[in-house]
């Protein structure tokens, strides 16, 4: 009994604490920073002006190359999909059986008759379309031994009574970086796009985990 009340009651406790969840998964979306730079001692002095080891200062090309730079994701996504399904079957079975008169029983009619009938029809559709646009900015946090680099990160909009939280992970080509540090996210490969809410409105929306639990194991 005393399980069941401690069970019951860390459900009633995750089930009012979205924020809290999603603060926590926040985390994992934190931008990552070099954890050491080039030693300016260890480089050979070529008795040029300018380093080359640096991008410099009027260098035009500012795109997200090493760990820690900043890339900006356009976000250009449009999905439409539609499915539909038909399904039918249909069978009849007919019999004729003559009877000799000794099993007639004294009726004129001595011919046994017979049929089945079964049909079948199912049909289903089904459509769904979704879009998003708008801008993050993101930050590299590895770059993979192709040169691709692998992004991550989040935006986060607290509006009143709630939070919401656009958060974005992918690996990037660099030629796919346009010449004004922005890609496209339909150029970003394995990318996982979460658009999710947390707060008062969010928790209103969503069913009591009750009666999600009566419902999953409801036989009706």
């Amino acid at each position: 009994m005393h399980r069941l009340f401690c069970t019951s009651a860390a459900l009633i406790a995750l089930a009012g604490c979205s924020t809290q969840i999603e603060e926590a998964e926040s985390e994992l979306y934190a931008p990552v920073y070099p954890v050491e730079e080039v030693q300016q001692s260890r480089l050979m002095p070529t008795g040029a002006i300018y380093s080359g080891y640096s991008k410099g200062l009027f260098v035009a090309d500012r795109r997200a190359s090493a760990v820690g730079d900043i890339l900006t994701v356009e976000f250009s996504e449009r999905f439409a999909a539609t499915k539909s399904q038909a399904a039918g079957s249909s069978k009849t079975d007919n019999f004729e059986l003559d009877v000799p008169d000794v099993f007639s029983f004294g009726f004129d009619d001595t011919r046994l008759t017979g049929g089945t009938t079964r049909s079948y029809a199912g049909r289903g559709n089904a459509s769904q379309s979704n879009s998003l646009t708008g801008r993050v900015s993101v930050s590299v946090v590895r770059v993979l031994p192709g040169g691709n680099l692998e992004i991550v990160g989040q935006k986060k909009l607290t509006l009143n009574n709630g939070q919401e939280y656009v958060r974005l992970s992918g690996v990037v080509r660099p030629t796919d970086i346009s010449a004004d540090n922005v890609v496209r996210s339909d150029r970003i490969a394995h990318a996982e796009i979460k658009y999710v809410g947390a707060g008062d409105v969010a928790d209103t929306a969503k069913q009591g985990w009750l009666r999600r639990a009566f419902e999953t194991v409801s036989p009706l």
